[in-house]
């Protein structure tokens, strides 16, 4: 995956593509893989990095949604849970199994709790996950052993999934590669390509070259989430267009997670909190060795590519940790912080973001352009089947089957790779097979093997695997994407950054003057993911 091959095989002025989508989150990158898959030809464009926005910024479940069960939702909760077996299937590197417990302070409610669990067995099937079970209140204290005993009266035990969100994402852009795609990032969309009402194509800026570039396309998909409204509001092409997209379809809710060290819930089973005072579900989850706790839900109005927690949100967070836990977190234990922001479908009814659905909405316009607002990382690949069909309709291209469904992404292990990834470091199972070249790299460069920062799990050989192999451009692409060091520990990735940066400058054939620019850049980003006690 080399960005430079990418930039040249778009480079062929004329050249009609199949498919365009706009944007390289989860929805874009599922999109993409589904379409080249079928042999679409198919250009992905990402403005930044890929899931530098909300894709990498997730609570990190692929999960069927137990509290959509509760609100009634039984088709959303039963298509959620059918991919997420086909996920686990399909990344079984990156997606895999995690315990919860939802603990029970009230006479009864443990027994509610356990009743719609069983209901979320049933309808997740003979899947590869343990059914729910009770636990007496010894059990829910040997599970989670930091719990705030006072009053506990047991809890209850059920199986849902865990995985590396913005790692994934590599994997599904590196697949979308394999299936003969383009992927692109740091390529903006700069204006669409018209021919009287009709959608053509689109202009992008290549952000390196500073070079504009026009693609024609039979279809354009708009995937850019909560920057799906920018997209719109560029194709108006006819005076009902400009009345339609003059309202936003968007309402970004904000949530925002902050990540603990390991002793506040020494487990490795999770922990869910049913409802909080405002009807929000709130989760401790281990996560890289560090203890990840949220989320939020507040409806912002400024949509921006790097979201700031608010101080209520982290009190909010700190005060729901307090009451449930014995060990009680303050600020200042507060390793790194972040927020990302949901694309919900925007209501005429006033209600509140917690109340809006997380449902996806695809609608096209008079000129083409298909748009999808609203969807989660469970189900990127239905999202993805679903917008593929479309698009074959609307740009007459040939109809043909998904393939997705059992189609193993980058990196999944083949049968005598799959004990070896079991075994191997923790910090590289999510290269799946892919962990053999890393360790190429450390064998032939002794220099590579050591870690990047005492704090962080990661080798320096990932930094130089990350520029080589999954087109990473920057600091923050190794550190916030490639791996998870921003959102584990922003300290010690701000320490990490000046290494990082000597290795990118290396590889990418850059100066001492871009390395010293992205060390400062990466540092003023970060400072924003640290607790400011």
């Amino acid at each position: 995956m080399q960005r430079q091959e990418m930039i040249d095989a778009i480079d062929s002025p004329g050249e009609q593509w199949d498919v365009i989508i706009i944007g390289g989150g989860a929805t874009g990158l599922g999109a993409a893989l589904e379409a080249s898959s079928r042999g679409h030809r198919t250009v992905l464009l990402e403005s930044h990095d890929f899931a530098k926005g909300t894709s990498s910024r997730s609570t990190k479940l692929v999960h069927g949604g137990v509290r959509y069960l509760r609100q009634g939702r039984i088709g959303m909760v039963r298509q959620s849970l059918l991919e997420r077996q086909r996920l686990l299937n399909n990344a079984p590197h990156i997606v895999h199994p995690l315990g919860f417990v939802i603990p029970s302070y009230s006479a009864g409610s443990g027994w509610f709790y356990y009743a719609g669990l069983k209901a979320y067995d049933l309808l997740a099937g003979g899947q590869d996950f343990p059914k729910a079970k009770m636990l007496s209140r010894e059990q829910t204290l040997q599970q989670l052993p930091t719990l705030n005993p006072h009053q506990l009266r047991g809890g209850v035990h059920y199986s849902d999934g865990q995985f590396d969100d913005s790692r994934l994402a590599i994997s599904l852009a590196q697949t979308t590669v394999e299936q003969q795609g383009i992927v692109l990032n740091y390529s903006p969309v700069t204006s669409l390509i018209h021919q009287g009402s009709k959608l053509k194509g689109v202009v992008l800026q290549d952000l390196e070259s500073k070079r504009e570039i026009s693609l024609y396309s039979r279809v354009v998909i708009n995937a850019t989430g909560v920057f799906a409204d920018d997209v719109l509001k560029l194709d108006q092409s006819s005076q009902a267009d400009s009345e339609t997209q003059a309202k936003p379809v968007v309402a970004p809710s904000q949530g925002t997670h902050i990540v603990l060290d390991r002793s506040f819930l020494p487990s490795d089973t999770a922990m869910m909190i049913p409802k909080t005072e405002d009807g929000r579900v709130l989760f401790a989850i281990p996560w890289h060795g560090r203890t990840l706790f949220g989320t939020t839900d507040i409806a912002v109005k400024k949509i921006d590519v790097e979201p700031r927690p608010l101080q209520e949100e982290i009190e909010y967070l700190l005060d729901y940790a307090g009451r449930y836990l014995t060990k009680k977190p303050m600020k200042s234990d507060i390793l790194s912080m972040f927020s990302g922001l949901r694309p919900l479908v925007r209501s005429s009814s006033g209600k509140s973001t917690s109340q809006l659905s997380r449902e996806h909405d695809i609608r096209t316009s008079s000129s083409g352009l298909i748009s999808i607002i609203g969807g989660k990382w469970t189900t990127y690949r239905r999202m993805g089947e679903e917008l593929i069909n479309l698009a074959e309709r609307v740009g007459g291209l040939d109809r043909r089957n998904s393939r997705t469904a059992d189609l193993p992404l980058h990196g999944s292990p083949k049968t005598d790779q799959a004990e070896e990834s079991e075994t191997c470091e923790e910090a590289l199972k999510v290269y799946g097979s892919d962990i053999e070249g890393i360790r190429k790299l450390s064998s032939q460069d002794p220099s590579l093997n050591k870690q990047l920062h005492p704090r962080l799990p990661y080798l320096a050989s990932e930094v130089v695997w990350a520029a080589r192999c999954e087109m990473a451009r920057t600091v923050e692409d190794v550190l916030a994407r490639r791996t998870r060091a921003l959102f584990l520990d922003a300290n010690a990735a701000i320490e990490s950054a000046p290494q990082v940066a000597s290795l990118l400058m290396q590889e990418l054939q850059q100066n001492q003057g871009w390395r010293d620019s992205q060390i400062k850049t990466f540092e003023a980003l970060a400072k924003g993911y640290c607790n400011q006690d």
